[in-house]
């Protein structure tokens, strides 16, 4: 017999509304199993059981009289336990973003996101781990410890939203929020071998979510395949009046058609993402399923995105100065604790030396010299401009193809602790998924094989501004016709 937190989010909606399962036996199923593995992968910051029960049992009260009256609407995921990454408000509930000098901040409201599935029903089961401030590709950097892979505790979920993706991962949550910087989502969906969304910069409201770079930071999801993520964008994108920089465009139904038919597809492979260092069982698993893709009608296209050398340096110029400036409020005096001293300028140094984590600190630091009198024009000025060629390299590589196909990482999961000493190696596991960001573009990530050490492989298609639909429709052909997101994590309490 199937376990219910074996359940995707279609099959346990599917068996909500006919009263097969309860919101209450599955809300209690996934906190029993996030009680038993919890210790051992550390994927939540903050459990909110109590909440999470009296949500599913006002979910049951509801699917009970829609039975009883059947022209009486339902919410469409009524009854649904989900995560959110602690970096998204959540009304009553802490959220720390994964920091010392928010640890005891409890949200006033919810995130649009969550106001959105909340509308359409879903139970929240808590917060999960995440990089301080969603600064980091590990989620080793959260003040409150690392999150462990499913796959391999002794290596990294991937970051900053690892512990949405380890959640998603080991049958936790069925699926999770997370949001994606410079790959947040797509990096530790492929490295816990889950499907994860990246939208378009401005389809996704970023009202609720703790800003680190606001012209990079988006709002994304985790589900076991891709007709899970399909349907969670499609309740919480679009435009919302309490966000500026949303699109106000309509989201598209999403009809994912399984005939696995892909004759109409284009598909780019860019010579610049198959670079030397890349992992040759990583290169080896996507360019199969460039190959598979191509076997389901896909013309395939080599494009170049020459611009993309560039990435990493024009990235790490303008977040880490976003971050200055948004982190600034973190005083001692408008947000977070204050550590006591006689002078002003005194408690904003000793409130941040002592509460921020070194990965922040390093940031800040970053940022504010690239925005400092003397240096903008040279460093940050000039990263803007670079930005624009990077975009324009996707927008002429769209003008030949349909979406663009690559690794979402250069290696699988690395070992806890291999670059705590080394920044600049940590950035580089960034290399592949910081374009996209940049030029705003959305992204999916699945995966798509694994290594010899049994680490999942995860592929990423990027698409046209606001054509997050036509991922969807080639990552749910390609997993028509194979299994790898089927796989699952074997972990020792089971």
């Amino acid at each position: 017999m199937q376990a219910l937190t074996d359940l995707t989010l279609t099959e346990s909606v599917e068996k909500l509304r006919a009263g097969e399962v309860s919101s209450l036996e599955l809300t209690q199923a996934f906190l029993e199993r996030i009680e038993r593995l919890e210790p051992d992968l550390h994927a939540f910051i903050t459990l909110t059981p109590g909440q999470a029960l009296k949500q599913a049992r006002q979910a049951d009260a509801r699917l009970a009289e829609g039975r009883k009256n059947a022209g009486q609407p339902i919410p469409p995921l009524t009854g649904l336990p989900i995560a959110v990454k602690d970096v998204l408000t959540v009304k009553g509930v802490r959220c720390t973003c994964g920091s010392r000098i928010l640890e005891n901040f409890e949200a006033p409201f919810n995130a649009t996101v969550v106001e959105r599935l909340l509308a359409a029903g879903v139970v929240i089961l808590g917060k999960t781990n995440t990089d301080e401030f969603a600064m980091g590709s590990s989620t080793e950097n959260s003040a409150y410890g690392p999150t462990h892979n499913p796959w391999d505790v002794s290596r990294v979920p991937g970051g900053s939203s690892g512990g949405s993706a380890a959640a998603v991962a080991a049958r936790m949550a069925p699926v999770a929020l997370g949001t994606d910087t410079g790959g947040s989502v797509r990096q530790p969906a492929s490295f816990c071998g889950v499907t994860g969304l990246k939208p378009t910069y401005g389809r996704v409201s970023r009202y609720g979510l703790v800003a680190y770079g606001s012209s990079l930071d988006v709002v994304g999801a985790f589900g076991r395949n891709t007709v899970d993520v399909a349907a969670l964008f499609r309740l919480f994108a679009g435009h919302d009046e309490l966000d500026a920089t949303t699109i106000d465009l309509p989201v598209p139904e999403i009809r994912l058609e399984d005939d696995g038919d892909l004759s109409n597809l284009r598909v780019g492979v860019p010579e610049e993402y198959f670079i030397e260092g890349i992992q040759r069982e990583v290169e080896r698993s996507v360019r199969q399923a460039i190959q598979e893709l191509e076997a389901l009608g896909a013309e395939v296209i080599p494009v170049s995105l020459p611009h993309t050398e560039y990435a990493l340096p024009v990235y790490y110029l303008i977040a880490p100065a976003e971050a200055s400036a948004n982190l600034a409020r973190y005083d001692g005096i408008r947000y977070g604790p204050r550590v006591p001293a006689e002078e002003i300028w005194d408690i904003f140094r000793e409130t941040r030396g002592e509460k921020f984590g070194p990965e922040v600190k390093r940031r800040i630091m970053l940022g504010t010299y690239a925005l400092s009198a003397g240096y903008y024009d040279a460093y940050y000025g000039q990263a803007q401009k670079v930005r624009t060629l990077i975009k324009r390299d996707f927008e002429q590589a769209f003008e030949m193809v349909d979406v663009i196909a690559a690794p979402v990482a250069p290696t699988t999961a690395f070992p806890i602790g291999q670059h705590a000493d080394d920044p600049l190696s940590m950035y580089l596991e960034d290399v592949f998924t910081l374009p996209a960001n940049l030029a705003g573009v959305p992204g999916l990530s699945f995966p798509v094989g694994f290594d010899q050490q049994g680490l999942p492989v995860g592929m990423q298609l990027m698409g046209p501004h606001y054509r997050e639909e036509v991922l969807f429709q080639a990552a749910h052909a390609f997993q028509q016709s194979t299994d790898w997101h089927l796989k699952k994590p074997e972990l020792g309490q089971e």
